[in-house]
């Protein structure tokens, strides 16, 4: 098969438009495209952004716009309107020898990604070298063949994205049944009892502040970024800590344990985890890790209070620093108030969470695998 470099087969076009001009035009940052999806996100395009004042580079339905700040978040669009897009994303015009869904899976794929990732300038703004992209190798078939790929790979990426899509139902289930069973807090239309958080929760102590451990010995560190904005754990990055016994036993996690994390930006600070794992682990110090008194409070109900919508909005208001960095502290968390219902019906409601969870873990599985198929197929198809 023929091998060409890329920019044999594309060129990059900066056509500049000045703040100001061609205002009809739609704008499109970096935050306008999915990582790794080559779609735009949800939302994006429903209204028409304001462009920063400063330049940008025009665009239409026959380029292929490609992000080079921070290559490694795989950010690559096709778009079907004109439009003017950040410097930061170069518009990517394919010759007519060159299918512009195919060179656009040759720039996904993990190899070329991992390549450019590895040549780029700039330590704490990573960019991409343009002309070590356009100089990379790409196997190039006759047009029909080129189709014939773009099709199957299209196939295998629409796979992963309706598995994606069944995620995000599947991540409403609880939210939902919440409302369902308690109604909404902020309304507190069946009338439950309130309390101060502090009265009824036996412990709110702030996690460890030592260091990860660097020879790959200790516990696992339970980070903020281990728990997501909906309160779902994320343990696949972790870090170990060493600590003495006697702090094990002062910060280790136990099952149903509440990890409110008290220092974020403002819009993610009190984001809030449940520690249902059965390994031993620590709270980093940006936690505080809750124990609730059992005999009132079911952890998992709390949890899903501590994340549904009404919450959210009163962390966010409650929240108090500077930009970027919002806190709040164990006594501003004692003092909000929860709503209580009857125990049984807390526990009723934790024991469908499980039945949701095993369908969560389901479509997870489900996500990765048709991932796998997608990134392997496009490793073979362009494989050097």
């Amino acid at each position: 098969m023929r091998t060409v470099r890329l920019g044999e087969v594309c060129q990059q076009c900066r056509e500049s438009v000045r703040p100001g001009e061609r205002g009809e035009l739609r704008y499109i940052g970096l935050e306008s495209i999915e990582s790794g999806s080559a779609q735009f996100v949800e939302g994006a395009l429903s209204k028409t952004p304001e462009a920063p004042q400063a330049n940008s580079f025009r665009f239409g339905p026959e380029h292929i716009l490609y992000g080079k700040l921070r290559p490694y978040l795989n950010k690559v669009a096709l778009p079907d309107f004109e439009g003017k897009c950040s410097t930061e994303i170069i518009p990517l015009l394919p010759s007519p020898e060159a299918d512009r869904a195919y060179l656009a899976f040759f720039l996904r794929s993990q190899q070329v990604v991992e390549q450019i990732s590895a040549r780029t300038a700039g330590a704490r703004m990573p960019r991409a070298d343009m002309d070590f992209v356009l100089s990379l190798s790409i196997p190039l078939p006759p047009l029909p063949e080129q189709h014939r790929i773009v099709d199957l790979l299209s196939r295998a990426d629409g796979i992963v994205r309706l598995r994606r899509e069944a995620e995000k139902k599947a991540a409403e289930l609880i939210p939902t049944l919440f409302l369902d069973m308690f109604g909404d807090p902020a309304a507190n239309p069946k009338g439950w009892p309130m309390a101060p958080v502090g009265d009824v929760i036996a412990a709110a102590d702030y996690g460890s502040s030592t260091k990860s451990s660097d020879d790959g010995s200790g516990l696992p560190l339970i980070r903020m970024g281990n728990v997501d904005y909906a309160g779902a754990l994320n343990l696949s990055d972790l870090k170990l800590v060493n600590l003495p016994t006697e702090e094990i036993e002062k910060y280790r996690l136990h099952e149903g344990d509440i990890l409110f994390n008290r220092t974020n930006s403002k819009e993610l600070v009190g984001k809030t985890g449940l520690w249902d794992d059965t390994r031993d682990a620590i709270a980093a110090s940006y936690f505080i890790r809750v124990r609730v008194q059992r005999n009132k409070l079911n952890p998992r109900y709390f949890w899903a209070f501590m994340n549904s919508r009404h919450m959210k909005r009163v962390l966010f208001e409650t929240s108090r620093g500077a930009i970027g960095q919002a806190n709040i502290n164990s006594k501003e968390l004692k003092a909000f108030k929860v709503a209580l219902p009857p125990l049984a019906l807390q526990q009723d409601f934790a024991g469908k969470i499980e039945q949701v969870r095993s369908i969560q873990s389901q479509q997870s599985t489900a996500t990765a695998k048709a991932q796998a198929a997608f990134d392997a197929l496009l490793a073979h198809t362009f494989r050097n």
